[in-house]
């Protein structure tokens, strides 16, 4: 997860100085502290993913968001598998008697 987030806060950090921005702007566009946005490009566990949503906002970038667990191949394939039905016997009738 660390390698991840590390990721994440690395490429935060390249759109920002695409884009020409200081830490100072996209922290007060974003309306979070200057060091919450140096923590969010260290990738550091400890934010709120509403701070890293704020960022992605200011830097146009918030339908990236949408794409976090949008492919999802292995909950597709454990779902197919529950809708193939195995055929069962019929139930037989118990007789009292």
């Amino acid at each position: 997860m660390e390698k991840t987030l590390v990721q994440v806060g690395e490429n935060i950090k390249l759109a920002r100085l695409r884009r020409k921005l200081s830490t100072e702007q996209i922290a007060e566009r974003a309306n979070i502290s200057r060091p919450t946005l140096w923590n969010i490009e260290k990738g550091a566990g400890g934010v709120a993913i509403a701070a890293y949503a704020q960022v992605l906002f200011v830097l146009g970038l918030e339908k990236d968001l949408l794409k976090l667990a949008g492919d999802d191949p292995l909950g597709r394939k454990l779902q197919d598998a529950e809708l193939i039905v195995k055929e069962r016997a019929p139930k037989t009738s118990k007789k009292n008697g």
